[in-house]
């Protein structure tokens, strides 16, 4: 007995919009993208050097530099960007201007970086630790008539110029959110996830699908993907009541539904039909729970699409399945048949994470409806 694929045809409608749905030809979602960040990156700069001309500013051009260094694209990973460079340049102009003023070139120097990239890690700045070394090579070895304190300082606004004209053409020219790429990210996700978990139990009285490595793979991929953005759309201001609770929650679930299918998968492993009579004799209730499961991946996906999580799936139950799924072990277990231990140890694993995974899926949808409309847990 192998557990199939029972998809519907709005599951599968459901898969090709989230994966598919895309404009043919050139101008693809992506290539859009691409060409409205290269639009965004050359006007910040372009207002950069306007803006430094217009002002005097000297070395203005420093504030394109930054600009384009720190625009990225989304707003989040944008804030993230400018916050590095920030950082990066404040401990770099500090140490390039106290290191200057004892010893001499190159030992002050390299004392200078030396220091500046350790306090750096021990801040847990690593990502500004180039950027200060930047600044300490400009300000001690970049030859300059004025005062070390003055090249440091002209630095730091430079730097905070161009990142303040970056942040305002990231957030009001057609701003791209990063909470946005979460939320279909975390719906592909749960695709995903209910893909591994379909590879994952056509071993289970059968043989091992040899996607098993990829279905893995491929969920973790996407799963640090979305940490990612997850990171980033912290950062950036909230997109209404329970947005960042729920994404959060929701991507907390999708890491603990990865290791509750990664006990499955070792759970069904050495599993084959004639050793598992056990397993067989709690049908139709084990094969039940599995194929709603399967839909409620779906189902949980789809709310994560439409961003609405208030509606149960219809005629589907899971704490019903878990239900009947006791009932007919504690009747298995109350005949005369005889098991091997084995077999009894397997079934008895696969139902248990079976019944993990049920209510992990029934409380991601719940939850989350619960975070977004302010109601107690």
């Amino acid at each position: 007995m192998r557990l199939k694929t029972n998809r519907t045809w709005s599951q599968h409608q459901l898969a090709i919009r989230l994966h598919l749905e895309q404009p043919s030809g050139f101008f693809t979602w992506e290539r859009k993208r691409l060409l409205i960040h290269a639009a965004k990156t050359a006007l910040a700069a372009t207002l950069c050097w306007a803006l430094a001309r217009l002002f005097h500013l000297h070395d203005g051009y420093w504030g394109s530099i930054s600009a384009i260094i720190v625009l990225q694209s989304n707003v989040g990973s944008t804030v993230n960007a400018s916050r590095d460079r920030i950082l990066g340049t404040i401990i770099g102009a500090l140490f390039g201007f106290s290191f200057s003023l004892f010893g001499a070139l190159p030992w002050n120097y390299i004392l200078a970086v030396f220091a500046a990239v350790i306090i750096c890690g021990l801040l847990g700045l690593r990502s500004s630790s180039r950027l200060a070394g930047v600044t300490i090579t400009i300000i001690m070895l970049v030859q300059s008539s004025g005062s070390r304190w003055g090249l440091a300082f002209d630095r730091v606004a430079e730097v905070i110029f161009g990142i303040v004209v970056a942040l305002a053409v990231t957030t009001l020219v057609l701003p791209d959110r990063a909470r946005l790429h979460l939320r279909d990210g975390l719906a592909q996700e749960f695709l995903v996830l209910g893909a591994f978990f379909e590879t994952v139990l056509a071993g289970f009285h059968g043989t091992q699908s040899p996607n098993l490595s990829t279905a893995r793979e491929d969920t973790l991929t996407m799963l640090r993907t979305n940490n990612q953005l997850l990171e980033e759309a912290r950062l950036e201001p909230s997109g209404g009541p329970g947005w960042r609770e729920g994404l959060s929650m929701l991507s907390q679930f999708g890491r603990s539904l990865f290791d509750a299918l990664v006990a499955l998968e070792l759970a069904v492993q050495g599993s084959n039909e004639q050793e598992d009579s056990f397993a067989l004799h709690l049908e139709p209730a084990l094969g039940k729970l599995a194929t709603d499961i399967r839909t409620g991946f779906h189902h949980v996906a789809k709310c994560i699409h439409e961003w609405h999580f208030n509606v149960p799936p219809s005629n589907l139950s899971l704490e019903d399945d878990i239900a009947q799924l006791e009932a007919r072990i504690d009747e298995v277990r109350h005949t005369d048949i005889h098991f091997s231990q084995a077999e009894i140890l397997r079934a008895y694993a696969v139902q248990l994470h079976l019944k993990q995974i049920a209510r992990l899926l029934r409380s991601a949808r719940i939850q989350t409806d619960h975070a977004l409309n302010d109601l107690p847990a």
